[in-house]
């Protein structure tokens, strides 16, 4: 992992043993990035791409077993077609450019969400990218794409109806509920790292973050570096997980 030295302090605080098993990202403020700069919107989503990078990389080579990215939300089909289709493209490129850096690392690609709305290309590229990733044992990647809370929840509501019409009585708890969602086989993300400084979790992962610590930074996501990473993290172990009982103190 190549570090600068204050990436390197940082990083000398991490205890290993106890990193975040899951971490999730809400990726926001390139928008912003590009019109600081008087850039057009897509700079910045190119710019986010590069940040993509380092933190796979980055979480790849701690050891973390699950990191999810909210890439592309069921709202963000209000933006301007001309985004939306540039958007559509990067993604494109992404998949494509990032396969075999992915196989090297011994990366699993995974998505959530309503993919079967996505464009026919876009759903090609993703297939190809899901299949040539599958036999990789490292990180599981998972690409929220389309993706909804609220979506999510209803989802799976509407299986476990369709699953009580065809099979009659049968408990409904936590545990049942949670395997008709789509992160079924994934634990709960420990970590939510929110960049922009937007205190909102903005329907993402509404059941799963239920007890994960938020970690929120002023910084854009296209600055948003392993020293970023590496203080979430540090600051996340600093934290007592409580999970609504007593504390020690």
């Amino acid at each position: 992992m190549k570090t600068d030295l204050a990436e390197a302090r940082y990083l000398a605080q991490i205890d290993l043993d106890r990193l975040p098993r899951h971490i999730a990202v809400i990726m926001d403020g390139n928008g912003r990035w590009a019109k600081k700069r008087l850039l057009p919107r897509i700079a910045g989503h190119r710019a986010g791409i590069r940040a993509v990078r380092q933190v796979v990389e980055a979480c790849a080579r701690l050891g973390v077993a699950y990191l999810t990215l909210y890439a592309f939300s069921v709202e963000n089909w209000k933006r301007p077609h001309t985004e939306i289709k540039l958007l559509m493209s990067l993604l494109r490129e992404y998949l494509k450019k990032e396969i075999p850096e992915l196989n090297k690392q011994n990366i699993r690609l995974g998505v959530i969400g309503r993919i079967h709305e996505l464009p026919k290309p876009v759903l090609r590229d993703l297939e190809v990218a899901l299949e040539k990733t599958r036999r990789n044992s490292g990180m599981r990647l998972t690409l929220a794409l389309n993706y909804g809370g609220r979506s999510e929840l209803i989802d799976a509501a509407r299986k476990l109806a369709e699953q009580w019409k065809h099979n009659g009585n049968f408990a409904i708890d936590e545990d049942t509920f949670s395997e008709y969602l789509y992160t079924r086989g994934y634990p709960d993300p420990d970590l939510l790292i929110r960049t922009s400084g937007e205190l909102r979790l903005s329907n993402f992962l509404l059941w799963q973050v239920a007890y994960a610590e938020i970690w929120v930074t002023d910084t854009l996501w296209p600055d948003f570096t392993q020293k970023n990473l590496f203080q979430a993290i540090i600051d996340f172990q600093k934290r007592e997980r409580r999970y609504g009982g007593l504390g020690l103190g």
